[in-house]
């Protein structure tokens, strides 16, 4: 005989929270073993972003070994580093028990990493707008890491925020060997850019000054480094990821990158109540759908919506399109589609986004 709704509740959560448990088990012992080979704790910093009066800070704490600064061991490192495969990225130790250090314009902060070893968290600062540098540290190793960070001006009015996958980067996510392909295997430097959104955005940007770019994916932490390459090495504009920790989570074996994305839109329409967004995805997943969410939770926020159309040849691989249908106008904000950054660029040129 089944059990009552609330039973059944509550062993799947127990189910949730012991896979919890395993997996921190798992990274203690991993721990262990790294720490008595030498590993000490670094951290891997990633681009955050801000306002005057607040910035918020990421990384990720890892084991790893610690080459004297400027030596040949440590060029050698830095080397294997960028040269990196996807999987490599995955089996790095997170550590969540030794404090990190941030300095930032002769202000000091101490943090410490989540159960992943995510740095993600906001501290007071008094910035001037534009491009500042962060440093962090741990107390286990000598070695300072600088992580950029944008302060938003007050006075911006507009941003983009992108999706990552089958937007700026063909991918074909939701395939599962594909996607694994894509994730595990292939170098960095095989990874295809969407023919014209580097220059899309580019233009954005530069039509924009001051414009915020947040690059928005349901991808790993692990692979920040890697997805930050690819943009730099294909001249897309700089700006802050916004990834997420894979793994069971404290009520579920696994998160879930919609629910990501979902809460990711609502912080920056929080934190940033003055801009209006230009929201960009494609239809092969579900861009759409969020993007219609949120304008209707937030139809001040958004200026407008790009959508990027798959080939077919890319819809088959991507499991489908979205099952909603195109939209002119919703709210208020419009919307474009076209298969690449020249065809949305043209029609964001009507909308004078672009000159």
């Amino acid at each position: 005989m089944s059990g009552s709704p609330d039973a059944r509740s509550t062993n799947v959560e127990l189910v949730m929270h012991r896979a919890a448990r395993i997996e921190d088990a798992f990274h203690e012992f991993r721990a262990r073993r790294g720490r008595k080979r030498g590993f000490l704790a670094t951290v891997v910093p990633y681009t955050g972003y801000g306002s005057p009066t607040w910035v918020r800070i990421l990384g990720r704490v890892v084991l790893a070994r610690d080459p004297k600064p400027g030596s040949r061991a440590e060029r050698l490192h830095r080397k294997r580093e960028e040269s990196i495969r996807g999987w490599r990225s995955f089996i790095s130790v997170p550590v969540a028990d030794v404090p990190v250090t941030i300095e930032i314009e002769g202000s000091t902060h101490t943090v410490m990493p989540d159960r992943g070893g995510v740095i993600d968290t906001v501290i007071p600062v008094q910035l001037a707008p534009g491009w500042h540098t962060v440093r962090l540290y741990t107390a286990e190793s000598a070695r300072v890491f600088e992580a950029p960070v944008f302060i938003v001006d007050p006075k911006t009015r507009f941003g983009i925020i992108s999706d990552v996958d089958d937007t700026v980067m063909v991918t074909a996510l939701p395939r599962p060997l594909l996607a694994a392909w894509n994730t595990f295997v292939l170098d960095e430097h095989a990874r295809v850019p969407t023919p014209g959104m580097a220059v899309l955005l580019e233009r954005l940007a530069a039509t924009h000054p001051g414009t915020p770019v947040v690059y928005l994916s349901t991808g790993a932490w692990n692979v920040a480094p890697t997805l930050t390459r690819f943009l730099s090495r294909n001249l897309f504009p700089a700006g802050p990821l916004l990834l997420t920790d894979w793994g069971p989570t404290h009520d579920r074996l696994f998160r879930s990158g919609r629910d990501h994305k979902k809460s990711s839109l609502e912080r920056l329409a929080e934190e940033f109540p003055g801009l209006q967004w230009l929201l960009i995805g494609d239809d092969g997943q579900h861009d759409e759908v969020l993007y219609r969410e949120f304008i209707s939770s937030h139809p001040e926020s958004v200026r407008a919506v790009a959508i990027r159309q798959l080939s077919t040849r890319e819809a088959v691989l991507a499991g489908g399109r979205s099952k909603a249908e195109k939209h002119t106008s919703l709210s208020g904000a419009p919307w474009v589609y076209a298969p690449d950054g020249a065809g949305l660029s043209e029609q964001l040129k009507a909308l004078d986004i672009l000159p």
